[in-house]
């Protein structure tokens, strides 16, 4: 018998990668829900949504993302990443369905020198993050038998992100300056797809808090160049610069590489390393 799986923020990257995933699934049937369907800011209108589909499982993959918009949006921020994961957290609560969520690396203040476990502090220093962390305590008092996946430097062939920009950037300029001194990994929307399947196709439900990205770590700087590498730009020099010679509206994070010991013991996955997945998304730009 097929679960009743609700998809929301379904038009960006992951939920573009769900749609991807879930297409051929026959454990699922899946509803694919974005702003256009399902305002999940409107609470009635989730719980109609969960209660006349008879949803058992909601992934929410919605959020504010603008991470400098957030810091003059603050209101705009947490009606997204806190007033609606509590409408999804109520819904799922009232109808006895379960919630796996979709959080960032951007709860912590970047001062680690060694990758963030799910015990360590959270402490975030922007608008974004702060929305982020008081989602995730949210749906937690809400819910507390939900699944949280904290995840970083998401990227995929959907939508606007850092390898599409340096692609179309590579082509159009002589150089480039990027950021050398912030660190973390890239993560490849697909695989993280992945992992959430893996998570809901368990044979067990394991509420809690976890890390995923890709393997390995570098610099926003090392993952400019590989994507050019990867994509045979040479036309293009990436200059290495200091985050104070490139400041920006919110502080991001100097070192957030994510501890993904958890997920990978729980749920017996392999992970790949980011310059992998990082050549098999751009072979998809590039082929489109």
């Amino acid at each position: 018998m097929s679960r009743n799986l609700l998809i929301t923020g379904a038009n960006g990257q992951l939920g573009n990668e769900m749609r991807n995933l879930l297409a051929t699934n026959k454990s699922f049937n899946s509803y694919f829900a974005d702003i256009d369907t399902l305002d999940i800011t409107d609470a009635r209108a989730v719980y109609h949504f969960v209660e006349s589909n008879k949803i058992d499982t909601i992934v929410n993959c919605a959020a504010y993302t603008a991470v400098d918009r957030a810091e003059d949006d603050m209101v705009a921020c947490a009606k997204l990443n806190v007033e609606a994961v509590g409408n999804i957290a109520g819904a799922a609560r009232n109808y006895g369905a379960r919630v796996l969520h979709i959080s960032t690396d951007y709860v912590f203040d970047g001062y680690n020198y060694q990758p963030y476990s799910e015990e360590d502090d959270t402490n975030p220093k922007t608008a974004y993050g702060t929305t982020k962390r008081d989602g995730e305590r949210t749906l937690l008092k809400i819910a507390p038998d939900s699944i949280i996946i904290r995840t970083a430097w998401l990227y995929s062939p959907y939508g606007k992100n850092f390898v599409k920009t340096m692609l179309a950037l590579g082509r159009e300029k002589e150089q480039l300056q990027v950021v050398c001194d912030q660190v973390g990994t890239p993560t490849c929307a697909a695989d993280l797809a992945q992992a959430i399947l893996a998570a809901l196709a368990a044979d067990e439900w394991h509420p809690g808090i976890y890390h995923f990205s890709d393997e390995g770590a570098c610099s926003w700087y090392d993952f400019a160049k590989s994507i050019h590498r990867i994509a045979g730009i040479d036309t293009c020099k990436v200059v290495p610069v200091k985050s104070k010679e490139y400041p920006t509206r919110a502080i991001r994070p100097h070192y957030s590489v994510l501890d993904k010991s958890k997920i990978k013991r729980t749920y017996g996955i392999e992970i790949p390393h980011w310059e992998e997945s990082l050549e098999k998304c751009i072979n998809i730009i590039l082929n489109k």
